[in-house]
């Protein structure tokens, strides 16, 4: 079995995922890159020494478990597990279709909820585990025509503090959500294609809103974080002896959300206070 450190990211095949797959790979790494464009990812990035690029699909359970089955055949632990698939939306309640908003909350709650599930008893035999899941600025402040998405980041935000009441103490499983603002990757791009790809920006009650937040979203966002800048945090953050429950990627994303974080911006006093009101850990 492998002595190395072993780390699974879903959501792998570009922006943060990819950044962090292979900043972790080159630093001596075995990283399981979950894509679903694997024979493309494997062309590319093939000679990758510790790269391992595996198809996965958070949204289908089935696919999830064959890849933890694989890591705990080839590896017998894992030691951070990267929840970081994720899926925009700009659309406002209104105009959304219900199909959309399921898609929305198949991959950035279910399809979380979904990867711990099936990697905890592997990452409870190792002894100790981190898992860190790419939340958002969006899953701390609502924010206009983000609606739905902000929605899956806050339910996100829910489920992650709550497991961080009583994963450290009880399983020695660290808790850690991952807070970006606007990154310089292909997610911008493919939310306002999606809007372009269903109609564009609908002549209705709405336009006039989403017209005034596109333009200061991209007026606010010329220079935009980068994907390796966020890996750069991604191993400052592993190497952390106490791990925080949020972490901001920038100075722009950690001004965004002050007013929501002032009193506790690591979030580990709330969870050390819910902790002893509860459990008395």
């Amino acid at each position: 079995m492998s002595k190395n450190k072993i780390m699974c990211i879903t959501g792998a095949s570009s922006g943060i995922g990819l950044a962090t797959a292979l900043s972790f790979t080159r630093q001596g790494w075995t990283v399981y890159a979950g894509t679903r464009h694997l024979a493309r990812d494997q062309q590319q990035y093939g000679e990758e020494k510790n790269l391992h690029w595996v198809e996965l699909e958070v949204s289908k359970p089935e696919s999830i478990k064959r890849v933890i089955d694989r890591i705990e055949l080839e590896q017998g632990t894992l030691d951070v597990l990267f929840c970081n698939a994720g899926f925009g939306y700009l659309r406002s309640l209104g105009q959304a279709p219900v199909e959309d908003i399921q898609r929305v909350f198949d991959t950035n709650v279910y399809g979380v909820m979904h990867t711990i599930q099936a990697a905890l008893p592997l990452m409870r035999q190792t002894g100790y585990a981190h898992i860190i899941a790419t939340s958002s600025v969006g899953g701390l402040v609502g924010q206009p025509m983000n609606e739905i998405y902000c929605a899956s980041k806050f339910a996100l935000e829910g489920l992650l503090e709550s497991l961080a009441t009583y994963y450290k103490p009880l399983f020695n499983i660290d808790v850690t959500l991952l807070q970006p603002g606007a990154i310089a990757t292909e997610f911008n791009k493919t939310v306002l294609g999606h809007v372009a790809s269903t109609g564009g920006i609908l002549d209705d009650e709405y336009k006039p809103i989403l017209d005034a937040y596109t333009a200061t979203f991209l007026k606010r966002n010329v220079e935009p974080q980068t994907s390796e800048s966020v890996a750069n945090v991604m191993w400052e953050l592993v190497h952390m002896d106490t791990k925080p429950l949020r972490i901001r990627t920038s100075e722009r994303a950690e001004q965004f959300v002050a007013h929501k974080v002032s009193t506790d911006p690591t979030g580990l006093e709330g969870v050390l206070s819910t902790r002893k009101i509860q459990l008395n850990l």
